[in-house]
């Protein structure tokens, strides 16, 4: 049995959302009887919900054992030492037929000393829009946490939000403090650090099927706000074709856009990191330099172990590839 390691596909772990709908099915041709499916988490180290490997010899395995198994083969030695067996990001899908409640996430000094967990800065790129589905990220209007509070007691605080209409092919850079929301009608691609930490600000006096409102959290919420964030909308090539083009790079996370018409050959070996691809559109063949390979389709993601020196991506037919590591 070859036992080289290899590029890692991923049972997907499905997330079903009172906000959710229908496109992780009919868009990212993911498989499930429930409906409204909000989010697929594609690559998780989060407790609880940790990836299990569905392909090749090492399916069945977690992606917790396999990094306590392989180490910095899988992840890089730098990120080894750093995160030890937890997997550093949490790489998703997103559908949002309704509108998601108005959110914050905490830095990693307060996460840590509240929860005793990461903080979360995120991006998102935009794969699928509704016409005129929006996104919140950052205030409109410069302002201070005695307005803000009154604009939320009297139910105004997206007045002071920035609401962008969005369409396929828009990117956000989301840190922690960003005050954010996904609007309905928006298929998206996650990249965040592996956190489930979120405040909940306003969630329009939504009631649920019991009548009751969600939780919010106010007082948390006010530490962890960035008040002089105007949001980040990442300024990028989307045309760039056959190379990659970065979209966001930040000390969580790097996120390349490539769009691929012919053969892109990838030296990955001097990254000393993992390497994911979602891919977003199309179809292609990753072939790596130890002789293994797999092919990988729209709505599919794939890791590449840092122990791979470089591969080739062949398009099917023209594709395109979100490309995320950490840098060293």
């Amino acid at each position: 049995m070859d036992t080289a390691l290899y590029p890692l596909k991923f049972t997907p772990i499905l997330k079903e959302k009172i906000w959710g709908g229908d496109k992780l099915k009919s868009r990212l041709n993911k498989t499930s009887n429930t409906e409204n499916i909000g989010e697929s988490w594609e690559i998780s180290g989060v407790q609880g919900d940790v990836s299990v490997v569905s392909n090749g010899f090492l399916k069945g395995n977690s992606l917790e054992e396999i990094i306590e198994i392989y180490m910095g083969e899988i992840v890089g030695d730098e990120i080894f030492n750093r995160f030890d067996k937890e997997f550093p990001l949490l790489i998703k899908f997103i559908d949002a037929k309704q509108d998601l409640s108005v959110q914050v996430h905490p830095n990693d000094e307060l996460s840590k000393e509240r929860h005793k967990a990461y903080g979360k800065t995120e991006m998102w790129y935009v794969i699928d829009a509704d016409p005129g589905s929006k996104l919140i990220s950052g205030f409109a209007v410069d302002t201070d946490k005695a307005e803000y509070l009154n604009f939320l007691q009297k139910d105004k605080i997206t007045a002071l939000l920035k609401s962008h209409t969005v369409k396929n092919g828009d990117a956000f850079f989301i840190p922690a403090g960003n005050v954010h929301a996904i609007g309905a009608g928006v298929l998206l691609a996650e990249i965040q650090q592996t956190s489930d930490v979120t405040y909940r600000i306003y969630d329009y006096n939504r009631k649920d099927s019991d009548g009751k409102t969600r939780e919010l959290h106010t007082e948390l919420a006010l530490d962890a706000i960035n008040f002089t964030d105007k949001g980040v909308v990442p300024d990028y090539d989307p045309n760039k074709t056959n190379e990659a083009e970065n979209i966001t790079s930040c000390n969580y996370f790097v996120t390349n856009l490539v769009k691929i018409t012919e053969s892109y050959i990838r030296d990955v070996y001097l990254l000393n990191s993992f390497v994911v691809y979602m891919c977003i559109e199309g179809s292609a063949k990753i072939t790596c330099s130890n002789g293994t390979n797999e092919s990988i389709s729209k709505g599919e993601t794939v890791l590449i172990p840092a122990s791979i020196q470089d591969l080739e991506i062949t398009p099917s037919t023209s594709c395109k590839l979100l490309e995320v590591f950490i840098k060293s």
